[in-house]
């Protein structure tokens, strides 16, 4: 057997019993990685990670995929060692760890640890159709949002990180759902698939969403619709800004960009259960950063991802595994 099969080995035999990392019905050990429905650059991420795993860890270990969870639910499944890592963005990860009054209704999650961070950049972005701003004149969110005319927004249902930063933009402005209903507004959550063709139909004037470079509902709409992209205001920025979210103009990638949008980018992360065996940990973080140009192939959203940043706290919004600090410090990188 050769070393690294040996090394693999003996991290996949100390793993079994711990978080995450179950049998299946033949007793073949199992790595479980939780992502998103197929087709979001998430999926691809996983995918890619599995294959490479794969070539890493002992015949007959299983890494499979999970296709649920999604920004807000991942943090939860690996705090409870439902899955053995899972993509997050930086922002939910830290606000599964601290217990986030909003997305987490209080409560902390706080066997969660980082393996990578700064995966990619996910930035906020805001849209108004150039309709509603004919017909309103209102052209900011600042605007938008204090108006006492109907305001009809869309986004992506409760479990994503969308719902939580429109309950701070409510907040910010002093406004609620409450009240946007009561002006005769609309908030509309729908799965990303259905966003164009209500936008498109003019049944929306406010679309919120986090986008990253090459995202398919946002380049749909912003090629089918005619929208205009907001900058997100001081004091929202000033407010989300934390470990792991870190003020970051979105680039001119849409069309209806005239230039760089200002916004936060909420971070991408790699996480598991702090249990998790340090050598599998290990194994995985330097998977991934070892691996960085075969990420990047994969999607382009992963073009950004530097590898000997990966540990710091601004890009991963909780602590470190102590087997992935071990590879960053050995790395010469923390």
């Amino acid at each position: 057997m050769s070393r690294r099969r040996r090394f693999a080995a003996a991290a996949l035999a100390a793993a079994v019993s711990l978080a995450g990392l179950g049998c299946n019905r033949d007793e073949s050990p199992t790595i479980s990685i939780g992502a998103m429905p197929p087709g979001t650059s998430w999926y691809v991420f996983a995918a890619t990670l599995a294959n490479l795993l794969r070539e890493s860890v002992p015949p007959g270990t299983r890494v499979e995929v999970i296709a649920r969870g999604g920004g807000i639910g991942n943090p939860i499944l690996v705090d409870r060692g439902d899955e053995t890592i899972a993509i997050a963005q930086a922002a939910t990860a830290a606000w599964a760890h601290s217990g986030h009054p909003v997305a987490y209704e209080g409560r902390k999650h706080q066997n969660i640890r980082a393996l990578a961070g700064g995966l990619n950049r996910v930035w906020m972005a805001a849209m108004l159709t150039e309709d509603y701003i004919d017909r309103t004149g209102h052209d900011t969110l600042e605007r938008a949002l204090l108006s006492d005319g109907p305001l009809r927004i869309v986004m992506k249902p409760q479990g994503s990180t969308v719902p939580v930063v429109a309950e701070i933009l409510f907040e910010t402005f002093g406004t609620s759902r409450a009240k946007i209903l009561a002006d005769g507004g609309e908030i509309i959550q729908v799965s990303a698939n259905q966003i164009p063709t209500i936008l498109r139909d003019g049944r929306a004037d406010l679309y919120l969403e986090t986008a990253i470079r090459g995202h398919p509902t946002v380049t749909e709409v912003a090629t089918t619709t005619a929208v205009r992209f907001l900058d997100y205001p001081e004091a929202v920025i000033q407010k989300l800004t934390a470990p792991g979210i870190t003020r970051t103009p979105m680039p001119q990638w849409f069309k209806g960009q005239p230039g760089s949008i200002d916004s936060v980018d909420m971070g991408t992360v790699l996480i598991t259960h702090k249990d998790l065996s340090p050598d599998l940990a290990y194994l995985i973080t330097k998977t991934i950063c070892e691996n960085s140009d075969a990420m990047a192939a994969a999607h382009r959203a992963w073009e950004d991802f530097e590898p000997e940043k990966a540990g710091l706290l601004e890009k991963t919004g909780v602590p470190l595994h102590p087997g992935a600090e071990r590879y960053f410090k050995e790395r010469g990188w923390l």
